[in-house]
């Protein structure tokens, strides 16, 4: 048996938010995925990053966030945002996010970029195409990290292998994103 990545202090912790939330986790990411840059939407709310950061310590998944590489040199503050799952890129060597992130693939056996396209917390219809080039560009598939606060489910859909079409591969994406309440309906997913 593997040894466990998730951290037992925030293990036990995502369990007792989970309790006394009333949540529960949905379907988790496949197994045989070890590398993929992961979508959570729909984003309505501060609240998101407690349900998702939780759900994906339950499920043992160590997720990254990319963050300033400044972020995570700071004293004290720097480990807590290592710990939560804060990646540090230098965009002083590399003004592209997605050539970084592709670079962070390549010099990795396992690892999940979590992004939120929409990019606010508001009604967006246009998300930024930056997850999906990262994807494309590193050969990985995208993942659909959801919280479905009507059932207070969180979870992962189905692995999405990009295609090379945005267009016609986003509307897909978006369609599964329908499905799924956020903590503010009206600025979900449309």
């Amino acid at each position: 048996m593997a040894a466990r990545k998730t951290s037992t202090f925030w293990y036990l912790f995502s369990k007792f938010w989970f309790w006394i939330t009333g949540w529960h986790l949905g379907s988790q990411v496949p197994p045989n995925i070890k590398k993929s840059m992961m979508i959570a939407a729909p984003h309505t709310s501060n609240w998101d990053f407690m349900f998702a950061r939780a759900a994906f310590f339950l499920m043992d998944v160590d997720v990254k966030l990319t963050i300033k590489k400044e972020w995570t040199t700071i004293p004290v503050l720097g480990a807590l945002v290592r710990s939560l799952g804060g990646l540090s890129v230098d965009r002083s060597k590399n003004n592209s996010l997605v050539d970084g992130m592709i670079q962070l693939f390549k010099e990795r056996d396992e690892l999940v970029i979590l992004i939120t396209p929409e990019g606010t917390r508001s009604y967006q219809p246009k998300w930024r195409k930056g997850f999906y080039h990262a994807a494309v560009g590193a050969g990985v598939p995208i993942l659909l990290g959801y919280l479905d606060y009507k059932n207070k489910e969180a979870g992962v859909g189905p692995a999405f292998w990009p295609t090379g079409d945005y267009e016609k591969d986003l509307e897909e994406i978006k369609a599964f994103y329908r499905t799924k309440q956020g903590r503010f309906p009206e600025k979900g997913v449309r």
